[in-house]
């Protein structure tokens, strides 16, 4: 028997993947590759929301488990995969200027907004009203870090390139077996895949899309990241990251002309200078309703738990809570409430309520069918 059977290799699996490694425990990894938004993902790590300039939900706690995470895991892979990038604001009158100190002075965000003001000097960026800089931000190429990860698994031998069947899950008292596998616990990091999950059904994922474009522009000539209605993140070699569009109806990951002239649209009022699109991906966030991840244990089975619902800033939030889902599954240390899926028990309680009502009215069909045929 090993200790975990792991569903999805996103950023929540990694982190999770991660905690087992670290205390020695044995495990298999499903990856079905179906989900994008880690691929596809901008990557930054930012503790400041810059639309309002509010501090991002622990951001301090976050930051603090994070950026060791992933500084361990470079060394680990031999893969470098964390850029300290600064971030930049721009902004659109002098309004959003005292807006910016007004937000300095607060004990949450001082420690994040530079109150030295940055003019300007790049022709090719429309910003008179100069921008601010957001301290202790970066980016995580988040495509090499999955890659690399996924080689590393494939040379222990311990994952597994398929889609998950639930059907085909057993459950016992103190375990759960898979195909050819015994665990002690499963835990499912799927994201959007959730949707699919019939042990979490329940819980009130919604799923945003985001869709990026990828452009060429030699004359652009910017090495931070800039925040407007859009963001712009340099990728090296002339090419930017531009992000990201929010759709809360279209649940596919492909690209639509209506994202992409959205945000060319933004950019046109941001960079003054010719460039081309090189590149568009789409993927579904795993947002929740509360914007808070869903962490913690099936209400049934103890021995299925789930890591989810990290949203728009998975880079962040992943490592810390994943530490937190260890630590409960093996210490029964308390989850924080806000986290903690036990906020959704009256929703289960009400599926468990449907499933049983669907499955009397179709037995009653049934017989009375039988009865009239007769």
């Amino acid at each position: 028997m090993i200790d975990y059977i792991v569903v999805g290799l996103g950023l929540a699996g990694i982190a999770f993947c991660e905690e087992l490694e670290v205390a020695g425990k044995e495990f298999v990894v499903f990856e079905d590759n179906s989900q994008k938004s880690s691929t596809v993902a901008g990557g930054l790590y930012n503790p400041v929301i810059l639309k309002r300039f509010t501090p991002v939900w622990n951001a301090d706690e976050q930051l603090e488990i994070a950026l060791p995470f992933y500084e361990t895991l470079e060394k680990k892979l031999q893969t470098q995969f964390d850029e300290k990038l600064a971030v930049l604001r721009r902004f659109v009158d002098v309004e959003e200027q005292n807006m910016w100190f007004e937000a300095s002075d607060k004990p949450k965000l001082s420690r994040y907004l530079d109150t030295e003001l940055i003019t300007n000097t790049n022709d090719a960026i429309d910003a008179s009203f100069s921008l601010g800089r957001v301290k202790e931000t970066g980016r995580i190429f988040t495509g090499k870090l999955l890659q690399a990860y996924r080689e590393y698994l494939q040379n222990k031998n311990c994952l597994r390139i398929e889609s998950f069947q639930y059907d085909k899950l057993i459950i016992a008292d103190d375990s759960v077996t898979y195909q050819n596998i015994q665990a002690k616990k499963i835990v499912f990091c799927e994201g959007f895949g959730i949707k699919k999950n019939p042990f979490f059904l329940y819980l009130p994922l919604n799923g945003t899309k985001g869709e990026l474009l990828t452009i060429k522009a030699p004359d652009l000539k910017v090495d931070s990241v800039i925040k407007s209605s859009v963001f712009i993140i340099p990728m090296g070699n002339d090419t930017y990251r531009i992000g990201a569009t929010y759709n809360w109806e279209d649940k596919t990951n492909l690209p639509t002309e209506q994202a992409k002239h959205e945000l060319i649209e933004k950019l046109s009022k941001l960079i003054n200078c010719e460039y081309e699109v090189i590149n568009q991906v789409a993927g579904i966030r795993p947002t929740v309703a509360d914007r808070r991840p869903l962490i913690g244990i099936h209400p049934k089975h103890a021995q299925i738990a789930v890591l989810n619902g990290l949203g728009t800033r998975g880079v962040m939030i992943g490592p810390t809570v994943a530490k937190q889902l260890y630590n409960h599954l093996t210490h029964q240390s308390e989850l924080p409430d806000e986290i903690n899926i036990k906020r959704f028990e009256k929703r289960y309680r009400k599926s468990v309520a449907k499933e049983l009502d669907d499955k009397r009215r179709a037995e009653n069909a049934h017989r009375k069918a039988n009865s009239n045929q007769k």
